[in-house]
């Protein structure tokens, strides 16, 4: 099991609304990982809206500013998401487990690569556009 903890050497980008987002990211699933029965419906849909408003907000920059991998960057997004919301349908109807097994399995795994991979790339090209302003 991986549980998500901020980790400032491993995890900032330097790029500060985003490391704000990914830190707020990180607390709500650390939060999911140990919530009890009655708490995880509620924070597994924060979760949801969190994440659908991080890559909105990174979508917007990324057109914004031209950035080479949009798509792929934006696919990814949405291939999450669709994860998220049919994780989100089935904690709402009282099955958890599945979605508890994602949390504590594979939501870590995928926002440390994620993160070192596709944000860093976007964080690397934002510092770029924004020092050339």
């Amino acid at each position: 099991m991986k549980l998500l903890s901020w980790d400032e050497g491993r995890y900032a980008l330097g790029v500060a609304t985003m490391d704000q987002t990914h830190r707020d990211f990180v607390d709500l699933a650390s939060q999911l990982a140990t919530a009890d029965d009655a708490r995880f419906p509620a924070l597994f849909n924060a979760l949801l809206d969190h994440t659908r408003e991080h890559f909105a907000a990174e979508d917007a920059r990324m057109r914004a500013s031209r950035f080479a991998a949009t798509g792929e960057h934006i696919g990814e997004h949405q291939r999450v998401l669709a994860e998220l919301r049919g994780f989100n349908r089935s904690v709402q109807a009282g099955r958890m487990q599945m979605a508890r097994a994602y949390v504590r399995q594979s939501l870590g795994e995928w926002f440390e690569l994620h993160l070192a991979t596709m944000d860093a790339a976007l964080a690397a090209h934002l510092k770029q556009v924004e020092s050339a302003a």
